[in-house]
């Protein structure tokens, strides 16, 4: 058996462990959700709590740990009879990013009720993780339907299944973790929200600290027993508080000036709904059941903020959760200057940390002033998005011309605006990023056809989601039984194959699989014109705000996106494709202009770029984002093409790759020469003015797209 890492071993991360213990203290809290950078020790963290909890008493033989003093009246297992439980160790359930809505929630058993004839009904993990930690790794790659499954369970405390002929409802109550890596893709803030806390870690900067981290690890994994012997007497400490906690806690009740506390908090941070007051009375009850009192205090009010307000906070597209400290210090000021009544006497000291007291690593124990091991992290400090004002939108009408001697035009007048931002593309031609103009909600661009990629909520897939459409035959592993169908087949043969009695006789010619339609999440590739004829027209900031609202449209659909940069000479791959969209937004606003017009090189680099995507998640299917005004003007080669006939030339091979593509026309002023057009045709994809991206346009896009798919079909 592996031995634990000890959870009073853990190096710093005080926000981390005091937010694992006030759940541990009040599962009520509901969860806390673990956010940062890989390789800071999150899981240890969350194991090594489960190691702590006390022991739980169940009655024996019940598939759902039910309490033997007040065992559960739904209880599929039940009715139970009074009995004397058993005591076990409080069980810690892992989630698997993988695991199917059965695994979760239960299903009915197919195998009894195909041979017996009988509905019986096969317990999840939901189950399994009653009165013990749930956890779940990487929880901002678990589909979005297991996610809400999971807090909806989290939140009730119960579980409810309705599926294939079977309702059941058993007691879920658990403490919820999860963790997540922001640079894979942030969480909506819809299932952020019913999270009860939130912490971000970061791996210490501290010389000492990491050297004490380095150390203990060591240690640890040159021998588990007696470095965990070394630390049993702190871990038997902190379990007995939490139990003294535990008890203390129905004696803990907030005052109506701490409620007024939260209310002004709460409604200063401008928190959508009620969840968030509620949550912060939770949290500020089990702070002051864990320092041992039973009034709650302002010192108990402004920990419980910090902890469970900075995910719920309104903020702008893209800023990661986080919570102004002054501004909290301000709003309780006030409330103090407004409303004096003094709190209790709080003693010479506010909230014990997880290191005080009982169990912990006080002023001269481990992880006291004088160790090195156990000083406090920082906080990250909030951070703040400047955006520039929209650029002013210019109307004049579009006049398409042909390639004679006005596209000559054109192209002279556009290479003297890139010669303005630096002529052949060198470094001395590169001017200051400008801000991104405020986003908009666009309108969905979908890849046309039926997908088979991860699940998302962009383009038609087949899924092992969504709504039913049809059955068929398994193609390899049985994965969903379509119930009805795999009946309706047998049923004709049952008299040939002798049955008698209840039950039904099944070959594994007679199993059918549902045939399931939902969405999926496809790769967007940015292709983004960065030239000086961009700027030179001040529209970089409206572009950007453009890109911006379609990467956080990108986000909410949860594609993998990736942006390509064409200017002066080359084009280069900003950001490899990712998951995270906030790192594309970041590297959108950091985007510099200047230089000459190398399109066919964004192209090439798009096709490039997708090719290796294609061999790495070959499911996954691209849609191509083209953002330009259609111009190319890099240097002519002696001989050779025009920069125009390059890029007809490098569409033309990403269409005959079959890419789904959609060109955002820039080009604006009172002459416009449709070049964006063509270079859409010669793509095979839709062409689509910066005013029809917009989601109240009057202008169709996803008909035009499927419109152009099929008639490239039809061709």
């Amino acid at each position: 058996m592996t031995t634990t890492y000890p959870f009073s071993a853990i190096v710093g991360m005080d926000g981390l462990r005091l937010a694992l213990l006030l759940n541990a203290v009040s599962p009520a809290v509901g969860g806390v959700l673990v956010r940062g950078e890989k390789g800071t020790a999150k899981s240890t963290a969350v194991r090594a709590i489960a190691a702590l909890l006390p022991e739980v008493d169940v009655v024996a033989g019940c598939r759902f740990s039910c309490d033997p003093a007040a065992p559960d009246p739904s209880c599929p297992d039940g009715p139970h009879e009074p009995a004397t439980g058993e005591a076990r160790p409080a069980r810690m359930v892992e989630l698997p990013v993988g695991a199917s809505e059965d695994r979760l929630v239960g299903a009915l058993d197919i195998e009894r009720a195909l041979s017996e004839g009988v509905k019986a009904f096969e317990p999840g993990l939901l189950a399994d993780a009653h009165r013990g930690v749930l956890y779940v790794d990487e929880v901002n790659l678990l589909h979005d339907h297991l996610i809400d499954l999971l807090l909806d369970a989290a939140a009730m405390g119960a579980s409810y299944v309705e599926r294939e002929g079977v309702s059941v409802r058993h007691a879920a109550r658990f403490l919820l973790v999860g963790t997540m890596n922001p640079e894979e893709g942030e969480l909506r803030p819809q299932l952020l929200d019913r999270f009860g806390l939130t912490v971000e870690v970061a791996a210490s900067r501290d010389t000492e600290e990491r050297v004490e981290v380095v150390r203990r690890r060591l240690a640890y994994d040159e021998d588990p027993e007696g470095f965990a012997a070394r630390w049993a007497a702190d871990e038997d400490a902190l379990r007995e508080r939490i139990a003294a906690a535990r008890a203390l806690l129905p004696r803990v009740r907030p005052g109506d000036r701490a409620l007024r506390q939260i209310a002004a908090v709460c409604a200063g941070f401008e928190v959508d709904g009620m969840r968030a007051d509620i949550v912060t009375a939770r949290t500020a009850t089990a702070l002051a059941a864990w320092a041992g009192r039973t009034d709650v205090r302002t010192e108990d009010v402004r920990g419980a903020a910090l902890l469970s307000l900075p995910h719920r906070r309104r903020r702008a597209p893209f800023d990661a959760p986080g919570l102004d400290e002054n501004k909290l210090d301000e709003i309780l000021r006030r409330f103090e200057e407004d409303d004096p009544d003094p709190d209790p006497d709080p003693g010479p000291e506010g909230p014990e940390s997880p290191d005080d007291g009982p169990g912990g690593r006080g002023p001269d124990g481990p992880g006291g002033p004088d160790d090195p091991g156990g000083r406090p992290q920082e906080g990250a400090a909030e951070g703040a998005r400047e955006q520039a004002p929209p650029a002013a939108p210019e109307p004049e009408p579009s006049v398409p011309g042909q390639r004679t001697g006005e596209h000559e035009a054109a192209d002279r007048a556009a290479e003297a605006d890139d010669g303005a931002g630096g002529g052949t593309g060198g470094a001395g031609g590169e001017r200051a990023a400008v801000g991104a103009a405020e986003p908009f909600r666009t309108r969905r661009l979908d890849v046309p056809g039926l997908g088979e990629g991860a699940a998302g909520r962009r383009s038609r897939a087949r899924s092992a989601h969504g709504r039913t459409t049809g059955a068929r035959r398994p193609r390899g592993a049985l994965s969903a039984l379509h119930l009805t169908a795999t009946v309706r087949a047998a049923a004709p043969h049952q008299r040939a194959r002798g049955r008698r009695g209840p039950g039904l006789l099944v070959r594994r010619d007679d199993l059918r699989e549902a045939v399931r339609e939902g969405r999926e999440g496809n790769l967007v590739l940015f292709v983004v014109d960065a030239s000086g004829s961009m700027a030179a027209r001040k529209r970089m900031s409206t572009i950007k705000g453009a890109v911006l609202s379609l990467l956080l449209d990108a986000y909410q659909r949860r594609d993998k996106v990736g942006l390509i940069t064409f200017r002066g000479a080359d084009a280069e791959l900003a950001l490899p494709p990712t998951s995270s969209v906030d790192a594309a937004a970041a590297r959108l606003e950091r985007l510099p202009t200047g230089g000459r017009t190398p399109l066919a090189a964004g192209l090439l680099k798009a096709r490039e770029v997708l090719r290796v995507e294609r061999l790495r998640d070959p499911s996954r299917r691209p849609l191509l984002v083209v953002v330009t005004d259609g111009r190319a003007t890099e240097a002519r080669r002696a001989g050779g093409s025009t920069p125009v006939e390059r890029a007809g030339r490098a569409a033309r091979m990403l269409a005959g790759d079959g890419v789904a593509s959609v060109v955002v026309d820039c080009e604006s002023g009172p002459v416009r020469l449709g070049l964006a057009g063509a270079l859409a045709r010669e793509l095979r994809g839709t062409r689509v003015t910066l005013d029809e991206l917009r989601a109240d346009s009057v202008t169709e896009l996803v008909r035009d797209v499927r419109t152009v798919s099929n008639t490239r079909r039809a061709a």
